[in-house]
């Protein structure tokens, strides 16, 4: 599969590179060209990180390690509680005593659950205009309740035996369940939190990118055990070669699924928008929610729902696990997209069950 992959990506290098030559006449030049803008975002937002890594798993370990182990879960599985390109997997990585659990952690756990709590709640509520953010919030929470579905698919097909997957992720099922309460009970202070914690992280990747620089640059760290910059850099530049293959790879297969997605929506009673926000969204998040306000409400929930386990599966993720972790690809297609699947079916049962209520049946 991950032989195959490549020469797709390989396909979507040829095919962009080629239109941007011929000045994008297709399209596909400037999905090509879009891979390398992205160099300098995906570095700021992960280079930091990488390069503090080492230095943070020596801190937490002092108490997340013994109150893991307490608890029979690997210590790697706290790294899930950050995105996979925002140092989730490195900190799995560096805390895991079970490789095979760190690169399951690092690799479907944080894309899954860690990408949600730092990433999707904190952008999208800050996205989205007031009236529309209780489908956001609602969305997310049908995307909490599935998101296991993820998870487990994701751990067996990494190998992880069921009953090992279920007990590792014990802490973020638990975590899940907080959020689930705290958006049900009180969207806006959970909201501000979720803001607050990823306003936290980024203070913490820009720090850690600052002293890494200095430190390259002046040979002087007053933090010592950082992980060198280049290092870092290093991760970024694989990740975005990657991406130029699959951004036009991903923007043939959205044209390609158009149609039958926009059919697929009238029989489901969804607005074209809320079909197309499925594909965009599975490559990034912020484009899909740019067309939030063009979705339906039945959408509006669907692509939120979607998002807690699918978000930048093809782009993002896609390309930061075939750099890093190839042979976990498998796993993290099939954790997604189960999860994503599985949100999106219940959204659809449960607003299906709503209207009927509304309508009197």
């Amino acid at each position: 599969m991950n032989r195959v992959l490549m020469l797709i990506m390989a396909a979507g290098v040829i095919v962009g590179g080629i239109d941007s030559i011929r000045g994008n006449k297709g399209g596909y030049g400037s999905r090509f060209e879009e891979g390398f803008r992205l160099l300098g975002p995906t570095a700021m937002s992960m280079a930091g990180m990488i390069c503090l890594a080492p230095v943070l798993a020596d801190v937490l370990g002092r108490f997340i390690v013994p109150f893991y182990l307490k608890i029979g879960v690997d210590p790697a599985m706290f790294g899930s509680f950050l995105a996979i390109d925002m140092g989730g997997y490195q900190l799995a990585k560096e805390l895991a005593i079970d490789g095979r659990i760190g690169n399951y952690s690092g690799i479907v756990a944080a894309a899954i659950f860690g990408c949600t709590v730092v990433f999707t709640i904190p952008v999208g509520m800050g996205m989205i205009k007031d009236g529309e953010r209780q489908f956001f919030a609602k969305g997310i929470m049908y995307g909490l309740v599935t998101m296991p579905v993820g998870l487990l698919a994701g751990g067996i097909l990494a190998g992880i035996p069921l009953r090992a997957c279920l007990r590792q992720n014990l802490p973020t099922f638990v975590l899940a369940v907080l959020l689930l309460f705290g958006l049900w009970r009180n969207p806006d202070k959970m909201v501000r939190g979720f803001c607050t914690f990823a306003g936290g992280i980024n203070i913490v990747i820009k720090a850690g990118l600052i002293l890494a620089v200095v430190e390259y640059m002046c040979g002087f760290n007053p933090v010592k055990g950082m992980a060198p910059v280049k290092e870092a850099m290093d991760v970024v530049v694989s990740i975005g070669i990657v991406m130029l293959g699959s951004l036009p790879a991903a923007e043939f297969l959205q044209r390609r699924l158009k149609k039958p997605f926009t059919w697929l929506g009238k029989k489901l009673g969804m607005k074209p928008e809320s079909m197309a926000g499925l594909l965009v969204g599975s490559v990034s998040v912020m484009p899909a929610l740019s067309m939030y306000s063009d979705m339906d409400e039945k959408g509006k929930v669907a692509n939120a729902a979607f998002l807690v386990s699918a978000a930048s599966l093809l782009a993002a993720h896609m390309g930061f696990t075939i750099s890093m972790e190839p042979e976990l690809l498998g796993a993290l297609f099939g954790g997604k997209l189960s999860g994503g699947a599985a949100a999106f079916a219940l959204s659809l049962c449960l607003s299906g069950k709503a209207e009927g209520y509304k309508n009197g049946i």
